[in-house]
């Protein structure tokens, strides 16, 4: 990290600037600031802090189980949607069961873990509903259907798994290396500032970059950080997008 601290100082008078108002006048780059459900614990705050910025993000919608004890496509969370639709976000498909696509095998389907560990196996149709119905839901919540894009949970495909939501109209949208904000690391060995420098100084132009609204596991929770993140890659002169559609 010593590279990085010399950095800091200035970066963080900047980010004080933006904080009472100031905003680059240019941008010299674009990125993309994507978001998976979680189980959904730091949802508001993390709509809170886009507003502050006035940032439009990309979410990624599964049916997971948040921390409420419901899910997050259970008409509990309509409202929630609803806003953020209004907001103007944009949204693609998670999958419905935020299962990982494990590998093809020589009868054309794919091995789909599921989050209590059982496996099945899904053809080219199964895996494209798999895909539709966060779509089909998400729609019957807020009157807006989802962006054709959608992301694997762990970011893991296979080739089946591709040619199949290729087909039926949904592109994969994976992240950058330097995109990789860390939430879902234990705090203990990855703590909230070293996340925070490390993506400060490596996120570069045209970077998609992905977090979580909630994570299980995580004791100290990244997303109280994306707020100095945002005003600190804003300082640098980058402006946030939604992922673009095909």
């Amino acid at each position: 990290m010593s590279r990085v601290r010399p950095y800091l100082p200035a970066l963080l008078l900047a980010i004080a600037g933006l904080a009472h108002g100031a905003s680059p006048e240019t941008c010299r780059g674009t990125v993309y600031l994507t978001l998976d459900t979680g189980n959904m614990r730091h949802a508001d705050e993390i709509a809170a802090i886009l507003n502050k910025h006035q940032v439009k993000a990309t979410f990624f919608v599964a049916q997971e189980k948040t921390l409420r004890g419901d899910h997050a496509l259970d008409p509990s969370w309509a409202e929630y949607w609803k806003a953020r639709v209004a907001e103007g976000h944009a949204f693609g498909s998670h999958t419905w069961r935020h299962g990982s696509f494990q590998q093809d095998g020589a009868d054309g389907r794919v091995i789909y873990r599921l989050m209590d560990g059982t496996r099945t196996q899904l053809d080219a149709a199964q895996v494209c509903a798999e895909l539709k119905a966060p779509d089909t839901r998400f729609q019957a919540l807020t009157g807006h259907p989802l962006d054709p894009l959608w992301r694997a949970p762990g970011g893991r495909t296979t080739p089946l798994t591709l040619k199949a939501a290729q087909a039926c109209g949904y592109r994969h949208v994976h992240w950058a290396v330097a995109g990789f904000l860390g939430d879902e690391l234990p705090s203990h060995t990855h703590p909230n500032t070293m996340l925070l420098e490390r993506a400060l100084a490596h996120i570069r132009d045209g970077d998609i970059l992905m977090a979580h609204l909630g994570i299980w596991s995580r004791k100290d929770p990244f997303a109280p950080m994306l707020d100095p993140l945002i005003a600190g890659l804003k300082a640098r002169g980058f402006c946030f997008a939604r992922v673009p559609t095909p």
